[in-house]
């Protein structure tokens, strides 16, 4: 799982996020910075409303909390997620020594970066990819 600050640094810089089953995610607020959420039809649903989507808490009795705004969220992109949003500019995943390698190829040249995880490191990719092209 990537980290809080990089999951932040991505919404930053425009990593926009529609709610599906199986998608983890956080409330963008201090008192829940330990709390992890997993949306599924079961206990958090994704509700469309003409103002946005609202993730809705299904039979949650241990708090009172019964939706939360997307927009008031953090989403915490999968693997294979970010995989999938690098697109063609993915070139390759290689483990090292101190953890993991992706390769990708923006403007021209193949760009490399690293990381003790797998999914950190494909998500410095992507935030290079989104900083790029809003430059």
């Amino acid at each position: 799982m990537i980290s809080t600050g990089l999951a932040r640094q991505l919404r930053d810089a425009g990593l926009r996020w529609k709610p599906a089953s199986g998608d983890r995610f956080q409330i963008d607020r201090h008192e829940f910075d330990a709390d992890i959420f997993t949306v599924s039809e079961l206990t958090i649903e994704a509700h469309e409303y003409p103002t946005g989507t609202a993730l809705g808490f299904n039979g949650t009795t241990e708090w009172a909390l019964d939706s939360v705004e997307v927009d008031d969220t953090l989403w915490l992109p999968r693997e294979d997620q970010l995989r999938d949003l690098l697109r063609t500019a993915f070139r390759a995943l290689d483990r090292t020594d101190e953890g993991y390698r992706v390769r990708i190829g923006m403007d021209d040249a193949e760009r490399v970066f690293e990381s003790v995880s797998a999914p950190e490191a494909y998500g410095l990719a992507l935030l290079a990819l989104l900083e790029r092209a809003t430059v």
